[in-house]
């Protein structure tokens, strides 16, 4: 869809499109599912950032991304990667031509030498986004929606951009239930479209339903 003629068919709906982040019915869902959930993965939660600390560094990591109406906000994760990342990273986008190339397609890697062992166990598990579930209750992320993104990725939406805009990210999303990091940028913008244009209540329990069948089998995940 980004920057194609399937795109700009997105666009002549997008007046049509009510935002999402002021629905009452998915706020209320936000609010009792995160509540619920905090009150069940609490326990794992402390064990977790028990964890992640061993090694000297913070347990929970926050990285600012943008959120609905491209407003900033500071995503929270149990940190998954060394201290040192960004500098680890930057070596090794210099010296690694298929890293590089990588990268700069899905914003992933698949052998990512930032990660920590618990990190690794964390995002095969996907245990490292619980941390979420706060951003969940401030209003910052919803449930279900498109997967936060950071600022040098708003060209990759190009057109589609808007539709971005109109729904907080999500805790889960149909790019997490439709194969994750195996699937490339282009495929990702257009779920994410797809999924505001087509937004129900019922679209999101189903999405959460898939989510656990995905975290089980840990599908497209590292």
């Amino acid at each position: 869809m980004a920057g194609t003629r399937s795109a700009m068919q997105a666009m002549d709906r997008l007046p049509g499109c009510p935002p999402l982040h002021r629905h009452r019915v998915k706020r209320a869902f936000d609010i009792v599912g995160s509540l619920g959930l905090l009150a069940i993965f609490g326990p794992l939660m402390l064990v977790l950032a028990w964890m992640v600390a061993r090694d000297g560094g913070p347990a929970v990591f926050g990285h600012r991304r943008v959120g609905a109406d491209g407003r900033s906000f500071t995503c929270l994760k149990f940190r998954s990667m060394v201290v040192n990342s960004a500098e680890v990273l930057e070596r090794l986008l210099a010296t690694d031509e298929t890293a590089r190339t990588e990268w700069l397609a899905t914003r992933k890697l698949r052998n990512d030498p930032r990660i920590t062992p618990v990190g690794r166990f964390l995002r095969k598990s996907s245990l490292d986004e619980l941390p979420q579930l706060i951003n969940v209750l401030r209003g910052d992320m919803s449930l279900v929606g498109p997967r936060p993104i950071i600022d040098d990725e708003v060209p990759y939406y190009r057109a589609c951009f808007p539709f971005y805009t109109r729904c907080r990210p999500g805790l889960t999303g149909l790019w997490q239930v439709s194969g994750r990091s195996d699937v490339d940028y282009v495929r990702r913008v257009q779920l994410d479209t797809a999924y505001v244009v087509g937004w129900s209540f019922w679209t999101d329990i189903g999405i959460m339903l898939r989510t656990v069948r995905v975290v089980v089998k840990g599908s497209g995940a590292y």
